[in-house]
């Protein structure tokens, strides 16, 4: 067995990945100031970006789930690894050789079952695309070449050809040392009487990728007439490779979609091809599958959809009736999105690889940029099914599409479309269109359930915390004074776990001038989970000033903590006072009066300076 990942490489892998260029791969992140970046959380599904990532303490924080860490808990959560597997990852993206403290070096391979995978297929897409070149593929060539594809289109999608044998593949790699548990829990074969067959023969084959570019699946079509299989097949689902989480082109069109703010959804691998090299570089296709909801979460995450960024994702359907119904699926998905959504619909019924094969590059183009907003399409697309000649056309044609306005969540929208549908069926009665969806939509909202209200926060939990977030971060600005406080000064659970891991860590007086090492201090001392997650978040939530102004917050902050402790030192001897006689007990009494004055003295110059006067 493989011994233990040395600390030094371990250091020297966190070193060389960088967080923000790792986490990227995954989703789009954007500044938000003070060298902190922002982005929708990979981990659960939110409307507005509380994903957080600070590249200058290698930590991510999502303050919607509570999760976070550095760049090596980042991948073993986002790829489903452990932390060894995690780290080999990151060193063989980073380049590095792993050095093991038994045994020395061991190729990565070596480690972990999705790794293994991830060398087969890799392995799998080389064969695949060196045998779209042999004898036996002309068939294969000739069909990119109908399509409008040159060679130089298929190695850069990385199309292959899957020879018409029964174990050409099972047999290239077991003779790479691969096993046929392996190949078989892949998807890359099949068991056979015999032993392991190929899953694709005599077919065109299309590796899917991650978003991060590793081969995790494949896509197959016939070519043969004598192929009784289905026109298209894909991979199984595996460990790598669920259908319903992937989209061929991703990795190809995912920085594009970041920065045009524009997804495009076609319905297959050549329609995806087409649309990059005619110059729609954000084409992604489902792969076996209809769109659905893991979709719409990966796109989400790279077009950083939330209300005050207003990108457009744009459904590609064929003009023909299974194409309309296809429209309208999508339409059911469609507020899961913020961005806006629309339909493009080619109405000779050419798909855009056809399309650019009969028109051209520009007209694949042109059928992008004459979108129709979703919305309009699946209202049209319903009352176009009644007879609008008739009265009774008319209602039943009101009724249908009723149901589609009065689900669009923006109200002002809704009354847009209110107004349209009222326009096309011919009423010309605005009222009378309203009224029947505001019945419709008065019967949804009630179904809806309620967001609880969030409980509004403690001023002086909110304090602590913001101290304790300068403690972590910019340790230099508060050191001596916050290292003279009580524990008592705080009062959230919390927060006292985590004074005493700072205390633990050394104080402030180790802390230097914070930083990466400062944290994995802290960390090392943090026991308790719920202490780690805490120095994580607080390593990673902006400071709530601009830079000039930190050293002035921070002194504002240690006072309103120092405030609050005298706010509780006055209640108590307030509480004393009241239980004296001041005839009898004079003298306890003008002192502790005296003590009083002498504190509110204080708590006034405390809040001066926690005022910033």
């Amino acid at each position: 067995m493989a011994g233990r990942i040395r600390d030094v490489d371990i250091a020297l892998v966190r070193e060389r990945s960088p967080i923000a260029d790792v986490i990227g791969e995954h989703i789009q992140l954007r500044s938000a100031g003070g060298g902190n970046l922002k982005g929708l959380c990979p981990f659960h599904d939110e409307k507005s970006p509380s994903f957080n990532v600070t590249p200058e303490r290698g930590m991510y924080f999502c303050f919607g789930c509570s999760e976070g860490g550095d760049v090596i808990t980042f991948v073993e959560k986002i790829e489903h690894l452990s932390f060894g597997e995690a780290v080999e990852r990151l060193a063989q993206r980073a380049g590095i050789q792993l050095q093991y403290e038994q045994g020395g070096y061991v190729p990565r391979r070596d480690h972990g079952e999705r790794a293994r995978l991830i060398e087969a297929h890799r392995a799998a897409a080389e064969f695949y695309a060196d045998k779209l070149m042999s004898p036996d593929a002309a068939v294969g060539r000739r069909f990119l070449s109908e399509r409008g594809f040159e060679r130089a289109d298929a190695e850069t999608f990385g199309v292959g050809y899957a020879p018409a044998e029964w174990e050409a593949l099972a047999r290239h790699l077991l003779g790479r040392g691969f096993s046929a548990d392996e190949l078989v829990k892949g998807g890359l074969v099949r068991e056979g009487r015999r032993g392991p067959i190929d899953r694709f023969r005599g077919r065109l084959i299309w590796p899917i990728r991650d978003a991060t570019g590793d081969v995790i699946g494949f896509g197959a079509r016939k070519l043969l007439d004598s192929d009784d299989g289905p026109k298209y097949l894909n991979t199984p689902d595996s460990p790598l490779y669920k259908k319903s989480q992937v989209l061929y082109g991703i990795d190809l069109a995912k920085r594009e979609i970041s920065k045009r703010a524009q997804a495009v959804i076609v319905e297959g691998y050549t329609d995806v091809m087409a649309c990059h090299l005619a110059g729609v570089p954000t084409a992604v296709a489902t792969c076996g599958t209809s769109f659905g909801e893991e979709h719409i979460k990966i796109l989400r995450r790279f077009l950083l959809d939330q209300a005050e960024f207003r990108g457009e994702v744009i459904f590609t359907f064929d003009g023909d009736a299974a194409g309309q119904k296809a429209a309208l699926r999508a339409f059911a998905d469609e507020q899961k999105f913020v961005t806006q959504t629309y339909v493009a619909v080619q109405g000779d019924g050419l798909d855009p690889c056809d399309l650019r094969v009969k028109q051209g590059d520009a007209a694949v183009r042109d059928l992008i940029a004459s979108r129709e907003p979703l919305f309009q399409f699946a209202i049209r697309s319903t009352i176009s099914r009644y007879d609008l000649r008739s009265n009774e056309g008319k209602i039943a044609a009101l009724d249908a599409a009723a149901p589609i306005v009065a689900g669009i969540k923006d109200v002002g929208l809704r009354k847009r479309y209110a107004i349209d549908l009222d326009r096309w069926l011919g009423f010309m009665d605005e009222r009378f269109v309203m009224q029947r969806i505001s019945e419709v939509s008065g019967t949804q909202q009630g179904r809806r359930r309620q967001a609880p209200k969030a409980a509004p926060h403690d001023p002086g939990v909110r304090v602590e915390g913001e101290l304790l977030k300068l403690a972590v971060q910019r340790p230099a600005l508060i050191g001596p004074r916050f290292d003279a406080l009580d524990a008592q000064a705080f009062t959230a659970v919390e927060h006292v776990a985590l004074h005493k891991v700072i205390a633990a860590a050394g104080g402030l007086a180790a802390a230097g001038h914070g930083g990466r090492e400062w944290v994995d201090r802290l960390l090392e001392h943090a026991h308790e989970e719920g202490a780690r997650a805490l120095v994580t978040r607080f390593a990673v939530d902006p400071i709530q000033a601009d830079a000039h102004a930190e050293e002035r917050y921070a002194g504002a902050m240690l006072a309103a903590i120092e405030a609050i402790a005298v706010d509780r030192a006055i209640a108590q001897v307030k509480s004393r006072i009241q239980r004296l006689n001041p005839v009898e007990e004079q003298q306890e009494y003008n002192k502790l009066f005296g003590e009083l004055v002498a504190l509110e003295q204080q708590r006034r110059v405390l809040r001066d300076r926690a005022a910033g006067s």
